[in-house]
């Protein structure tokens, strides 16, 4: 018997239907198209439904990939789903989506690592594979972070939308090299000395209520870029490949120049890296798996092909994961 590996079965994404333009966020704060799109290459964002729960945006995810995959809910043996923004205090927002997908064994629990959520999840859901404590598990990270944000602060409204994307992982038995699908490798990081950097000012054991994502901007950029280097270099040597070995990047999508930042420093062609920015907005947990489903979903990344995905986020926490699909 070889050993276990996470092999990606399916993937799906979903956005809400409504759009917000960067023109309508001028209408509610000193901006402008031309100001928001030279500095984050952001053009739109989607905006969840009043009542629409990010468990909603999960489950849509989630059938997505399930259908991709040929599976149902109730083949499952695990859900970890990577939301800053769950439906409630408790229970996990997977709970939901567990109910909803008709899964009734196995476990469904969250992970919160804000932005870089959806490479811890994925993490987790790799080792509990490879470690025979699940055959199949659906890998989510969604998001309804229009909640949380001050509309009166043009330093972040501007930046975030709200949305879901999927995948889902299978066993399968391999000769452990790197010519066979699966997830080859990830690799997790985070420094809490710079929590105050990037956070939400509430919650149950301090204020009682939720409260708003505050943000100083140029240090994230600061660290954002030299950290995922870093990490994507990391990545790279454990697998002994070098930025040439990549068929395409899947980054997350917090602002456009952070992207083209890691790009450069790592000498990574930008024909090569997925980038939805323009459209998605920063979709936090939600943005890589989102990213990913669309260049699935055209052809861009097709079974085979060397997939290197990365993130980080609040905390600081960041992260990295190489893919074959």
């Amino acid at each position: 018997m070889g050993k276990l590996r996470s092999v990606i079965a399916g993937v799906g994404g979903y956005l809400p239907e409504r759009i917000m333009t960067n023109a309508e966020i001028a209408t509610m704060v000193d901006t402008s198209d031309e100001w928001i799109q030279e500095r984050t290459g952001i053009r739109q964002r989607h905006i969840a439904a009043p009542g629409e729960r990010t468990s909603d945006l999960a489950v849509k995810a989630a059938e997505r990939a399930l259908a991709a995959a040929g599976m149902r809910g109730a083949d499952l043996d695990l859900i970890v789903l990577a939301t800053a923004t769950p439906d409630n205090t408790f229970p996990a927002t997977a709970t939901q989506v567990q109910a909803a997908l008709g899964m009734h064994q196995g476990a469904a629990f969250d992970v919160q690592a804000v932005c870089a959520g959806f490479i811890y999840a994925l993490s987790v859901a790799d080792n509990m594979i490879k470690g025979g404590q699940a055959r199949s598990a659906l890998v989510i990270g969604a998001e309804t972070f229009s909640r949380i944000l001050d509309w009166t602060d043009r330093g972040t409204c501007v930046l975030f939308g709200d949305g879901a994307g999927a995948i889902v992982l299978k066993a399968e038995e391999g000769g452990g090299n790197g010519h066979d699908r699966g997830i080859l490798s990830t690799h997790l990081h985070s420094d809490g000395r710079y929590y105050d950097m990037l956070y939400v000012d509430g919650g149950p054991s301090t204020t009682g209520t939720v409260g708003h994502l505050r943000m100083a901007g140029r240090e994230v950029f600061r660290h954002a870029v030299v950290d995922l280097a870093a990490v994507v270099a990391e990545a790279l040597s454990a697998n002994s490949c070098s930025p040439d070995d990549i068929d395409w990047v899947v980054p997350h999508q917090a602002n456009k120049r952070i992207i083209e930042g890691m790009s450069r420093k790592l000498t990574l062609p930008a024909d090569r890296i997925v980038v939805t920015i323009d459209r998605h907005a920063n979709t936090s947990a939600a943005s890589v798996p989102l990213a990913l489903a669309e260049a699935v979903a055209d052809g861009r990344i097709a079974p085979g092909m060397l997939v290197l995905l990365e993130a980080m986020g609040g905390g600081f926490t960041w992260g990295a994961a190489l893919v074959r699909m």
